[in-house]
C-alpha cells in the first residue's frame, strides 16, 4: 500500500515485459538462417542435412535470437519416410525441432547421413528425426523439443509453441 495524501493506495505489480527478440516462436513466425541475412525460408532452402534457423515475426521482423533456446534445427526428409505425430508437425517435409541438447545444452549439429539420424557432437546423443526426435542412443534422457511448422506463402511457419521442455535435464 501507498500513502497518497491522506489515503492508503493498494499498488499493484505489474510484470516485467518480455523483450520480443527473448520471446519463444511464436505461432505464424517465419524461420530464418542464424548465419545469414533474415530472409524467411522456404522448404527447397532446406537441402542441406540441417539449417539452424531463428523465429522471425513477420510483421516487425524481430529475429527472436535473444535467446539459445529458440535455435531450430530444420531437416527435410522424404514425408513416406515420417512416423506419426512427426508427419502431422512436418511441413512439405521439413522437421523441426530445438537445436539444443537437453543433455548438457550443447548445439546439435551433427548428421550421420547413413543413418539419418542428429547428434550431438558434445557426448554423442543421438536422435531419429522421422521419429519426433526420439533417442537413438547416448547420456541424454529426453528427445529434442518438437516445433510444429506449417507453409504460409510459400516459407516455413511455426504453427504451433514447442511441443517439449526446452534446455537442459537437471539432475
Amino acid at each position: 500500500m501507498l500513502l497518497l495524501g491522506s489515503a492508503f493506495v493498494a499498488a499493484t505489480a505489474l510484470p516485467a515485459a518480455a523483450e520480443p527478440a527473448d520471446e519463444r516462436p511464436q505461432e505464424g513466425d517465419f524461420l530464418v538462417r542464424t548465419d545469414g541475412p533474415p530472409t524467411p525460408l522456404g522448404p527447397g532452402d532446406i537441402s542441406a542435412p540441417q539449417v539452424i534457423a531463428w523465429p522471425m515475426d513477420p510483421a516487425t521482423k524481430t529475429v527472436r535470437d535473444g535467446s539459445r533456446l529458440n535455435k531450430v534445427l530444420l531437416v527435410r526428409l522424404d514425408p513416406a519416410t515420417l512416423e506419426q505425430p512427426t508427419l502431422a508437425r512436418a511441413a512439405d517435409g521439413v522437421v523441426g525441432y530445438s537445436a539444443i541438447c537437453p543433455h548438457a545444452g550443447c548445439e546439435v549439429t551433427g548428421w550421420q547421413a547413413d543413418q539419418l539420424m542428429l547428434e550431438c557432437p558434445c557426448h554423442n546423443s543421438r536422435y531419429n528425426p522421422r521419429e519426433a526426435a526420439a533417442i537413438v542412443d547416448g547420456p541424454t534422457m529426453r528427445a529434442l523439443a518438437s516445433l510444429p511448422l506449417k507453409i504460409v506463402d510459400g516459407k516455413l511457419a511455426v504453427a504451433k509453441p514447442f511441443i517439449g521442455r526446452l534446455g537442459v535435464v537437471s539432475s
